[in-house]
């Protein structure tokens, strides 16, 4: 055996001397250190035998480390904090990621490429928080926050991830009941309503001069409006991309030929602190990436 190693004291007497003169006393460190007091003056005194040096003055208040025993403390803390360090390489500080993003945003598209991000980043630990959109309320403060609007957040750094078509949304069997040929047809129809979607831009698109619609329900979160769509109860207005899983699976067609560009799509927007952050940008330029095709 390497001579070099017997001369190394056994971790749990430096653990003890370590907590004796940072605490002041072996009460307190054995408290610490979850054995007896006579346990942890066991181990000082080991310890000085093998060092030849007393390390502490025993006092009625406590225990005070001697000249010898403040220089080997500094010692012993540098060799605690390598050993710290050792183990931070071996097992790196997972990062806190905070991201808030709309619920049909999240079920629809971001759900499914979240797997490869966690694979790609496993040191990030990552938490997803549901926002209201348009009114940007999340349950917690947040590092990147995906919102769906026009772009227009004054202070922040905004990245538009996509672009995306305005299309007519309702049921086969809603297309057949209202005879729904060409756009003047929804004049028979009930038609859904979502401050998310104002009518107006795709009825410009299809030359109909008409007024935003003022009756019919209305409902904040995309998801649920393609839903009551898809129970027949109406007409929606959606975008190609969100509703692409109710347009493949047929349960919703889209009745015209006339699409338009959505005024409004999804944007990834942090301040500009945060967006010095590595982990931040890093989840920036993925979702940029993630999101750049169809």
């Amino acid at each position: 055996m390497n001579t070099a190693l017997r001369r190394v004291p056994p971790m749990h007497a430096l653990a003890a001397f370590e907590a004796v003169a940072r605490l002041g006393g072996f009460a307190q460190a054995a408290q610490e250190l979850c054995v007896t007091p006579s346990a942890v003056s066991h181990r000082i005194r080991q310890l000085e035998q093998q060092l030849g040096n007393p390390l502490f003055e025993r006092t009625p208040n406590g225990a005070r480390l001697t000249t010898a025993g403040s220089l080997y403390l500094a010692s012993v803390r540098e060799a605690f904090e390598t050993l710290a360090q050792a183990g931070a390489v071996l097992h790196p500080e997972r990062e806190r990621l905070r991201v808030s993003v709309p619920p049909t945003f999240a079920r629809q598209l971001l759900m499914a490429r979240l797997p490869e991000y966690l694979r790609l980043h496993p040191e990030v630990e990552l938490e997803v928080h549901l926002s209201i959109p348009l009114q940007h309320v999340t349950a917690e403060a947040a590092d990147v926050e995906v919102r769906w609007g026009a772009g227009d957040y004054p202070g922040a750094v905004v990245w538009r991830l996509f672009d995306d078509d305005l299309c007519v949304l309702a049921t086969p069997a809603a297309v057949a009941a209202w005879g729904l040929r060409t756009p003047p047809d929804l004049a028979r129809a009930v038609l859904l309503r979502s401050p998310l979607l104002p009518w107006r831009p795709w009825f410009a698109a299809a030359g109909l001069d008409w007024p935003e619609p003022e009756r019919g329900a209305v409902f904040n979160d995309l998801g649920m409006l393609f839903e009551i769509a898809a129970a027949g109860l109406g007409v929606a207005l959606g975008t190609r991309r969100l509703a692409a899983a109710w347009i493949d699976s047929g349960r919703l067609v889209s009745p015209f030929a006339c699409d338009a560009p959505s005024p409004l799509t999804y944007h990834a927007v942090a301040s500009p602190q945060q967006i010095r952050r590595p982990v931040v940008a890093g989840f920036v330029d993925w979702l940029q990436a993630a999101f750049a095709v169809p």
